[in-house]
């Protein structure tokens, strides 16, 4: 699945990154180095995201990129974490899908896709008996408005090709969500959902 792709990849890369003692953007750039619509995804997400000013106390940031349904797509998240809870305050994502034709519609995607993205965050599926349990939105909840944090889209078109809207960027939504936590807390969170780990979304 190449939503979860995204969670393993770019978690495994923050954590090779602190491994290296490299500052999370940085150690992406140099990887993608040879890559220019990777870089300009990243880039235009760090640049939009404050990647590198301070932040208020107890606010972390945390950044992830990713190809995936045929389009390039980099997100930064502002995190804080309070004892048990998680709040996100903002994301920013950055979007290459090719050919832009409407902007306020690609947004609108975008921000839709923070909201899926943040389902891997706080539910799961699970079987009992051969059964699924979950069978439909009252029993699988997805994130409500008052959870979603502010959401800014840039998009970063090239005008060569013609990629997904929606999808692309929710493989990046929760593991630059991830990465953040791990800055805040220290410790790489590597199972889903949060609730596993004593965290809670809200």
């Amino acid at each position: 699945n190449t939503n979860q792709n995204g969670v393993y990849m770019e978690c495994f890369i923050e954590e090779c990154a602190r491994a290296a003692g490299k500052d999370s953007l940085e150690f992406r750039r140099a990887l993608m180095s040879k890559h220019p619509k990777h870089i300009a995804v990243l880039n235009a997400a760090a640049e939009k995201g404050d990647w590198g000013k301070p932040l208020p106390a107890g606010r972390h940031r945390g950044i992830a990129q990713f190809m995936g349904y045929g389009s390039y797509s980099a997100a930064v998240a502002e995190v804080s974490v309070n004892g048990q809870e998680v709040t996100v305050h903002r994301m920013v994502l950055a979007l290459n899908c090719g050919h832009a034709v409407n902007p306020a519609t690609i947004a609108a995607q975008v921000e839709g896709s923070v909201a899926y993205g943040f389902d891997s965050l706080q539910s799961q599926m699970t079987v009992d008996n051969g059964r699924m349990v979950e069978l439909n939105f009252h029993s699988y909840p997805i994130a409500r408005l008052a959870q979603l944090p502010k959401i800014e889209t840039v998009i970063v078109p090239t005008y060569d090709f013609w990629g997904g809207v929606g999808e692309p960027t929710i493989c990046v939504t929760a593991p630059a969500v991830l990465n953040a936590i791990y800055a805040a807390t220290g410790k790489p969170v590597r199972t889903l959902p949060l609730r596993n780990h004593g965290l809670t979304l809200v």
